[in-house]
């Protein structure tokens, strides 16, 4: 963007507890997208989970200790950004976690204001442009729940991915679909994903959430699919050379 070193956000990256343990190349790739974006990226050393156990068992005072590790961590960036709707949704719910407790309110709403998912904050905030990434495949973009439900992105991923030379995209059915990944997860709503996945006629599937694609590489790997599996960060830095989630080496189709 040709920013000058004091107009460059600084941006925090929260790496999520998935990333870290089972996919750290999504971390990097998310590094990459930043600064070519034109941001100052910085990765805290001390991070922490973000709460979302916590959240779903309904445990607030756990989540409220979480959250108030996090926003130390990270009060000081310009940006938050999480290569995960489900780590981000969480974030931005600190504010009104919050909002009764007088020595937290203030800096969580300003942490939850500040906080967004990766493609939306590339998308919206930065309005990155391609760069010169090309990625000669056929793809299919699956909608986390989160991500639709909780933080309404659905349009940003699909414009970074199409502006991707060499990318075709392939409207999936069954986008919107659950993985199976989250509370309600069951093999019913997994399997019907996977028969949308293989009726798109993608060589690779992709998604903005790893617990998701976790999952679903899973079953592709069960049903001896081809179809190649990786985080959206990863294609939109042009970072394949990683194996794709569940091990897959063969050849995408294109």
């Amino acid at each position: 963007m040709g920013l000058s070193e004091n107009l460059r956000p600084r941006v925090g990256l929260f790496t999520t507890c998935l990333v870290e343990s089972f996919r750290p190349a999504v971390g990097y790739a998310a590094i990459r997208l930043l600064q070519e974006a034109g941001c100052r990226v910085e990765v805290p050393e001390a991070q922490h989970c973000c709460g979302r156990p916590a959240l779903r068992a309904d445990d607030l005072d756990d989540l409220r200790g979480h959250a108030e590790r996090v926003i130390d961590t990270f009060d000081g960036y310009d940006f938050v950004v999480a290569p995960s709707p489900s780590c981000a949704s969480v974030l931005k719910r600190y504010a009104a976690l919050l909002a009764d407790e007088p020595e937290w309110a203030e800096r969580a709403a300003r942490f939850s204001e500040k906080a967004y998912e990766l493609t939306a904050f590339l998308a919206d905030v930065m309005q990155a442009e391609p760069g010169s990434t090309r990625v000669d495949a056929s793809i299919a973009l699956h909608d986390s729940c989160t991500a639709l439900g909780e933080l309404g992105i659905r349009e940003q991923p699909r414009a970074l991915l199409s502006a991707v030379e060499g990318v075709a995209l392939r409207e999936l059915p069954g986008a919107a679909k659950c993985c199976g990944f989250g509370a309600s997860a069951c093999s019913s709503s997994s399997a019907a994903l996977t028969d949308d996945i293989r009726d798109a006629g993608a060589g690779m599937l992709v998604s903005s959430e790893l617990g998701c694609l976790l999952g679903i590489a899973r079953k592709l790997k069960r049903d001896g699919s081809a179809i190649e599996v990786r985080h959206i960060a990863e294609v939109l830095a042009g970072m394949n050379e990683t194996p794709p989630i569940g091990g897959a080496t063969r050849q995408i189709r294109t």
